[in-house]
């Protein structure tokens, strides 16, 4: 059979895929479930086209990957066909961990595990299967080895995760801010004693793109419906397991099941191979196929918050810089409480708060290092003659009150 096959991708036209191998792992069970999970979950709430999901995405930060090896190679750079392998393999599955409405699913349903470990437990199971072939990228994805380059491109704060997402859910939600000069980027890397650097001439298509994340986060990402979307999501999904722990029967996929009515630990999922196995056969189908038929559960908090989400009656979002204050949200609580007929601790399903965070570039976490004419290296805050871009480096805070309309 070859192997050897070329996906069209409406972002970036034609991708290949570059080996035997690779074309295994996009064919195995646990990357082909991304076709089922939307990249910007509740997003499309906003952006009706925002219906990509996270296998488009996982491809076309491949695709990436193959871009930029091919220009660090043309700059001198050695990088062996097996470090090609493994990196390309590496950015390829760096998201196969993540489930359906990822976020809301880590607040209710799998409460401290994070998708980034659920990704390492899925490469180290598909690296049995494989018989070893992806210890070289584990070794990449997790940072160990010994060029830093090539984990960079996988997670940094000039990666190719980041790079794909912004131009792709540009592409899709239609918001043009979000769109960045990724190929000439791509062009302007180059390595200085094993880590990634951007030639200067690179300076103001990486101010662009710093600025494109911010914008996309606030227009796109935490945009108050789609918060709305989510935090109703993370309601449905909390109710209806304090229903199963209490022993309410709920119609629910065995998978979904699984989560509703087990109150799993971290250390027990990664410990019992039984939770990672149910995990695996999540998609957002699981949920919307449970939340059609939760409208008609006779408990009237469950049913009316899906049935909110399912015509998108939402909540009411307000956000700010300054915190709501106790009165207000107890006022809002007592006022639901009555119109509903419901109790005040019931009340907390629909009036709640809750603080969103935006911060395009973290120095702590790593620079974006600009290589200057003289072979000096600095950093883009200092590099750019941009005077807000120092600003992008703090951490703004926000804060969320929900609460029904009919208040």
């Amino acid at each position: 059979m070859n192997k050897k096959k070329i996906i069209n991708d409406p972002v970036y036209g034609f991708i290949n895929i570059p080996s035997a191998l690779v074309f295994d792992l996009i064919s195995h069970p646990y990357f082909q479930r991304l076709r089922y999970i939307k990249q910007l979950g509740m997003t499309h709430l906003v952006y009706p086209g925002a219906l990509h999901t996270r296998f488009h995405h996982a491809l076309g930060a491949m695709h990436l990957m193959s871009l930029a090896i091919e220009v660090l190679r043309g700059k001198g750079h050695e990088v062996t066909k097996e470090e090609e392998e493994a990196a390309t393999i590496a950015i390829l599955l760096h998201d196969v961990g993540h489930g359906p409405f990822s976020h809301a699913l880590e607040h209710s349903l799998v409460k401290g595990i994070h998708h980034e470990d659920l990704s390492i437990l899925l490469m180290e199971k598909l690296n049995e299967e494989f018989g070893g072939k992806l210890t070289n990228a584990i070794t990449v994805f997790r940072g160990d080895g010994q060029k830093p380059f090539l984990h960079q491109l996988i997670s940094s704060q000039l990666d190719l995760d980041r790079m794909d997402y912004l131009n792709r859910d540009s592409f899709f939600t239609g918001v043009s801010e979000g769109v960045i000069s990724f190929d000439r980027i791509i062009k302007m890397f180059n390595v200085v004693e094993g880590h990634l650097v951007i030639e200067e001439k690179g300076v103001y298509s990486i101010e662009n793109f710093l600025i494109s994340r911010r914008l996309m986060y606030w227009q796109v990402y935490l945009h108050k419906t789609v918060i709305a979307g989510e935090q109703l999501l993370v309601k449905i999904l909390a109710r209806a397991r304090e229903l199963s722990l209490h022993g309410e029967p709920l119609f629910a996929t065995p998978a979904l099941q699984h989560f509703l009515v087990n109150d799993i630990s971290p250390l027990e999922f990664f410990s019992q191979d039984i939770h990672l196995q149910q995990f695996v056969k999540l998609d957002d189908q699981d949920i919307f196929a449970a939340i059609k038929v939760w409208q008609e559960h006779p408990d009237r908090i469950l049913s009316k918050l899906c049935q909110m989400l399912t015509t998108r009656s939402l909540l009411k979002t307000e956000i700010s810089f300054e915190p709501a204050t106790a009165e207000r949200v107890d006022f809002l609580k007592e006022n639901v409480a009555a119109v509903y007929g419901i109790s005040l601790a019931e009340a907390a399903y629909f009036v709640f708060t809750d603080m969103i965070t935006n911060r395009a570039y973290n120095a702590d976490s790593g620079n974006i290092n600009i290589l200057l004419k003289n072979n000096t290296l600095i950093d883009i805050v200092k590099a750019s003659d941009l005077s807000n871009l120092e600003s992008l480096d703090k951490t703004v805070r926000k804060y969320i009150l929900c609460y029904p309309r009919i208040i």
